[in-house]
Formats: structure tokens, C-alpha cells, sequence
């Protein structure tokens, strides 16, 4: 009994923070974990071009990274292909100077990648605080104020699409300004879903999303800021969320990386995104805490 009453305990303090009643009661007690937007529009930490320069040079580093699986799509974009093989010449050039056998062109995991293009490591691991679970540490390396240093994953509802089923128990749901719902729920129905959604997308060799942070070999390393756990007054906010439209010109070969796909696929619109974004400099073996509550005034 004891057992069980511990399990329940755990789950209803991670899913309180998404429970509507909750926050309602909590919310004046909580004024130090809240963060203030004054308009939806000034919920900008750092601007949208710098977060799109920020996945653009972590994508084209993956993808280059990994060229020898991207023939398909380089044939049929021949334009870029040039540039691509220029810029793998440049990579294989610092690549000699940093490691004494490059025996293949595939010779670094993801998490070297994003260490080689930003300069930090993050993983998921035990929090530092208390039946919180899983948390994200910066496990190498230094993430400086500004930085995009986490992307969170998932299905991405407007407000009239159907979340209900999947939204109960599950504390993976994020609300963004707008009322638009990310479900970053890896298991269960949202898993399924994702799936289902990313797949319907996918347009021949061109996936339109990437599948991998539902699994532990991730693709795109920085896709784990659903594990990101809310700050406290024994440990402040490091990192903030800011929502980011993906914009039509975005490199089709680059959209196999990005962790978010939509529900419904007959609407026309920009995917969105939810970046993490340092709010001071974090160092190597800090966990980050984000702010789970925003208010527009």
C-alpha cells in the first residue's frame, strides 16, 4: 500500500503542473516560477532569426555528418549538392585535425556532433530534485546566455483539434501562448500518433519530421526539453521557452531533424517549434529548470 501511495504521489507531482484546478489554486503561492509576457508577441528571448541560424548550423552539421544515408534526397536536389560536398571538405579537413583515424565519413554520434557545432552536450537523467523523475543535465562543455540548448518534441494540436484522450495522464503536454497544444508524450497513444502524423507527411525520401526522440537513439540531440523539469525556489530558471514558426523556406532536407509535426495536415500553415533558450550562462553538470507557468499580462 505504502508502495502504491508512493507511485501515486510521484505521478500527481509530475502532472499537477499541467492540471488546470491546480494551477488556479497555486498560481499567487507560485510568483517566482512565473514568467510575465507582457504581449504574446514580446515572447522573445532571443530573436527568431538567431534561433533559425541556430537550427540551420546544427541540421546541416547532422546532415552532413550522416551524408553517405542522404543520396536519395541529394539526387534529387542537385543544386545543393555542391554545397553540401563543399562544406563535408571543410569538415573533413577539421576533422583530421581533431582525431587521428577518420576511417569512415560517419564518424560521429549525434551528441558529437551538436559538441563539434554548439559547443555543449545535454542528456536526460535522474533530477536533482525530489520525485521529479527524469531531468535534463548539460553534460559537457558550456552553454552560454542566449543559446538554444533544447528543442521540445511532439505533436502540435490548434485549439479545436481532439488532445483528450491523449491528454489524460500525461504530463508531457505544453501550451503555447496561442493555446496551440504540444504533446511530448513518447509513449502510449501520443507515441502512436506522432507516428501516425510523420508518416502521412513523409513526401518520398523527404520526412517532414524526425521520429527518433521516441526512442534512445536520438537524431536530433537537442529534442529533449519535454523532460525539462519546472524551477523552484531552491532552484531557479537557467532556460526559457520561446515558440518559433517554422518558416517556408526552411531546407526541405533539413526537416527530417525537427522534432514537431502537426495534427491535422489539412491546414496550410508554419509547423511550430518550442525552443529552450539559456537565460544566463550554464555549465557543465547543471540540470535545467524552465518556467511552467506563463502569463500574458
Amino acid at each position: 500500500a505504502g508502495a502504491m501511495l508512493g507511485a501515486l504521489r510521484r505521478s500527481w507531482d509530475a502532472y499537477k503542473y499541467r492540471f488546470v484546478p491546480w494551477l488556479a489554486l497555486n498560481l499567487r503561492r507560485k510568483r517566482r516560477t512565473l514568467r510575465y509576457v507582457p504581449e504574446s508577441s514580446q515572447d522573445k528571448i532571443i530573436s527568431d532569426e538567431d534561433v533559425f541560424q541556430t537550427l540551420l548550423k546544427i541540421f546541416k552539421a547532422l546532415f552532413i555528418n550522416d551524408l553517405s544515408r542522404q543520396a536519395h534526397i541529394l539526387a534529387l536536389l542537385p543544386e545543393i549538392k555542391c554545397e553540401y560536398l563543399e562544406l563535408l571538405t571543410v569538415e573533413q579537413k577539421q576533422s583530421k585535425l581533431n582525431s587521428c583515424s577518420h576511417q569512415s565519413q560517419d564518424v560521429f554520434s549525434p551528441e558529437e556532433v551538436l559538441f563539434n557545432t554548439l559547443g555543449f552536450n545535454i542528456s536526460r537523467d535522474r533530477s536533482s530534485l525530489v520525485s521529479a523523475g527524469t531531468g535534463v543535465f548539460v553534460t559537457k562543455g558550456f552553454v552560454p546566455k542566449g543559446t538554444v540548448v533544447s528543442m521540445y518534441p511532439g505533436t502540435v494540436y490548434r485549439k479545436h483539434e481532439p488532445i483528450f484522450f491523449q491528454s489524460l495522464g500525461n504530463p508531457f503536454i505544453f501550451r503555447c501562448i496561442d493555446g496551440v497544444l504540444i504533446d511530448g508524450n513518447d509513449k502510449g497513444l501520443s507515441r502512436s500518433v506522432y507516428r501516425s502524423c510523420s508518416r502521412r507527411d513523409q513526401i518520398g525520401p523527404f520526412q517532414m519530421s524526425d521520429e527518433s526522440w521516441l526512442t534512445a537513439a536520438l537524431q536530433n540531440p537537442l529534442a529533449v526539453g519535454q523532460y525539462v523539469n519546472n524551477c523552484s525556489h531552491e532552484k531557479a530558471a537557467n532556460v526559457c521557452y520561446q515558440e518559433f514558426d517554422v518558416p517556408g523556406y526552411f531546407p526541405v532536407e533539413l526537416k527530417q531533424y525537427l522534432p514537431n509535426i502537426v495534427y491535422s495536415h489539412d491546414i496550410e500553415s508554419h509547423p511550430r517549434c518550442v525552443v529552450l533558450v539559456a537565460l544566463r550562462d550554464i555549465k557543465r553538470g547543471e540540470e535545467l529548470f524552465s518556467n511552467y507557468y506563463t502569463v500574458v499580462s
